[in-house]
Order: structure tokens, then sequence, then C-alpha cells
């Protein structure tokens, strides 16, 4: 699952990554929670803040049943979306507790994190599409979000069949380490919730 990221960049690197010519005005954050009005960029190219999570409930659709279930069917086929991310959080068990741990990229600057927007009681919203953890992330936890690879956006952001990219991103893309509890509070939103402990 993806239950927290961060998206920190500065505007001008988000909409270089992305190929956008107006970007809208979005509040940086350390720990960007569901509820939250977040940066998603739309066909063809087009930026805009959406809802994280339709009634604060959707806020992941597995890969596995996209096809399948009703509310995600039409929004996989032909509203998918990425959602910028400087890096996203992920909880481990251990030892009977959650161990957060911050997820982020290798080489680029940024994740694209895979999402289909839904329509719920008349507002639309964003929820991120997960898929089996790769061997990296197996350590941590079961699920991660899908990474979208920058020469793949256009793929994800037309409305030709996108399931391909529904694979586990590769390892090498990635890397990780532990953080702080104090992630777990929404209140909390500084830089060194990304510090490794």
């Amino acid at each position: 699952m993806c239950g927290r990221y961060a998206l920190h960049a500065n505007p001008d690197v988000v909409a270089l990554q992305f190929g956008l010519d107006v970007l809208p005005g979005f509040k940086a954050s350390y720990n960007v929670c569901p509820g939250s009005d977040v940066l998603v960029i739309r066909g063809p190219r087009k930026a805009s803040l959406l809802r994280w999570g339709a009634g604060n409930k959707q806020i992941n659709a597995r890969a596995e049943t996209l096809t399948e279930r009703p509310m995600f069917r039409n929004a996989f086929r032909q509203y998918r979306c990425l959602i910028p991310a400087s890096g996203f959080y992920e909880w481990q068990s251990v030892a009977g507790r959650k161990q957060p741990w911050y997820v982020l990229p290798r080489e680029q600057q940024l994740f694209a994190l895979g999402g289909i927007v839904l329509l719920w009681r008349g507002v639309r919203s964003v929820a991120i599409v997960t898929t089996a953890a790769n061997a990296l992330m197996a350590k941590i936890h079961e699920r991660m979000p899908v990474l979208v690879a920058p020469g793949s956006y256009d793929a994800w952001l037309g409305t030709g069949d996108a399931s391909a990219l529904l694979a586990p991103a590769p390892d090498d893309a990635m890397q990780a380490h532990p953080v702080s509890l104090r992630v777990n509070a929404p209140a909390n939103d500084d830089a060194t919730l990304l510090l490794p402990i």
C-alpha cells in the first residue's frame, strides 16, 4: 500500500521532469497524508490539484483488481494520472510495532506514482495504484506503489492498454532507510522526517 509520501522538490524541477508549461501552486510537504489536495498530472501533461482518497477511503487501488472492480475499471482505462513524489513511506512490522521507512529514487529527483482519477459523489479524487513489492521492498512490506518510468509517462497518461506498466519497479531504481516514528503524526511536516535513524 501507500499511505504517505513526500513532495518537497522545487516547482521548476517538477515542471522539467514532467514536461509541464504551467504548474498550479502546491504546498511542498514532507508528510503528504490521505485527504490532502495533491499535485497530479493528467494527459496531455496538464497539472492540477485533486483530493487524495474518495471520501478519505479509496486512497489505493490494487493493480491486480483494477479491471474487475467497477469503481476502478473505467478510471484505469481512461483516467490515469501521475503523482509526483520525492519519495514515499512504508511501514515494516518489527517485533510487534510498525517501523516507518522512507523510499526515494536512486537516480531521478522524483518518482512518478501511478494513479487513477475517481468520481465519487460528484467529487473528483485520486487513488494511488499499488502492486506487489520488488525484492528491495519485500523486506519492508508486501506492497508498493506502481512507479512509472519517465519513458512511460505518455503511455500511462494515454488511453491505451497500460497493463504492462503495473509491474514492480526495478530494485536499482530506489533506495530506502528507516526513519523516525514522528512521520506517524500528520501534524509533523519537516525535513527531519526524512533523516535515517
